[in-house]
Order: C-alpha cells, then structure tokens, then sequence
C-alpha cells in the first residue's frame, strides 16, 4: 500500500460523533507515551498529522484520519498511567470500550506495546479484554530502534510466553521504529490485505 493521501477529519469525545459512512476503519491504540502519535505520522510520511508529545496522556478524543479516500485511520487515547486525574481516565476506558465494541466499521485494532520493556501487566490485562469479547486485534512493538535486534526479539519472546498463559494462539506481531522507518512497508502490508478482505 501507497498513502497518497491523508488528511485529519475529526475529534469526537463520543463514539455516536464519529464520522457517519461505511468505510472501513483501523484503530491505534496504547499505553501513554508508546509512540502511537509517530508511528501513525510514520506510516503516513506526514510529521505532523498526528499530534506528538512527551507529555503521555495527549490524546484525549477518538481521532479519524481519511487516508486515500477509501478508509479510516484512528488515533484512540491512550490506557495508562497518564497524568489525568481518575475521573478522566474513566472516561477514556468507557468511550475507548463503547468505541471498540459498538463501531461496526472497525476492522481491526492495532495495540502497541513499547519492545524495551518487560511485559506490563496492563497492556495484558487490556489484550486479554479485547480478545474475550472477540475484537480482532493486531501487535505492534514500537521503539525497535532504542535497543539493538536481540533485545527486541528478547523482549518479544517474553511477551509471547506472558501471552500465552491466557492464549491458545497468539495474534499476529510486528515491529516498528518511527525513527528508522522499520516495519512501515510490513505494517502498510498488512493493512492493504486487511483493507482486500473487506471488499
């Protein structure tokens, strides 16, 4: 796949203000701070598309991209230990579940999980949600190029066998760098045979 094209279309606070239509969507999301913001300005060529911080917690709203006319890209908030206060962080959890399960244009969520770190009990216990209620879901480990090769496989290894206490087969992983550009041409891949299925 090829982004020619991509452009901001809304911010919504809730899931009945998202764009109205029946093209398909793609849904980011992650623990604050992951890198969700660069990846997505990344894999669109566009730097600034997605707004970026060093501040975890800046998204706040459900964010639909258009890209190339045909289908959605969504930027969701991000899960975590942002620095909100709890009732915000409520709010989130309920307008990220009622988006989840109540958008029948979803294709398919990508969790980003960070490749430096030890398995995080929150992001399992999020996986684990996402897959008992039947969301199709892919992994994408980010910030490949803080650490050399090994590492990265090492850690993914480590998720893997965390996953695998709760999970009989594992989703499908990838890894990426917003620095490096690594796995952007595997990820976009992987969306063009999404986006195929679902014509």
């Amino acid at each position: 796949m090829e982004i020619k094209q991509s452009e901001f279309v809304k911010s919504s606070a809730e899931v009945d203000q998202c764009p109205a239509g029946s093209l398909p969507e793609f849904a980011f999301i992650g623990r604050s701070n992951v890198g969700k913001s660069s990846l997505i300005n990344m894999l669109t060529g566009r730097r600034k598309l997605a707004k970026t911080s060093n501040t975890p917690g800046k998204t706040q709203t459900i964010n639909h991209f258009l890209i190339n006319q045909q289908w959605h890209l969504v930027d969701l908030p991000g899960y975590g230990y942002a620095k909100v206060s709890k009732t915000t962080r409520d709010d989130w959890g309920k307008m990220i579940e009622s988006y989840l399960l109540n958008r029948p244009q979803l294709v398919s969520l990508f969790v980003l999980i960070d490749s430096r770190i030890p398995p995080q009990k929150i992001d399992l216990v999020f996986i684990d949600w996402v897959g008992e209620r039947g969301v199709p879901f892919t992994i994408i480990f980010t910030k490949a190029d803080k650490q050399n090769e090994k590492k990265t496989q090492k850690s993914i290894r480590a998720f893997e066998t965390a996953m695998r206490e709760t999970w009989a087969e594992l989703p499908p992983m990838l890894i990426s760098s917003s620095v490096t550009r690594t796995g952007r041409e595997e990820i976009l891949g992987y969306l063009d045979e999404l986006l195929t299925a679902t014509q």
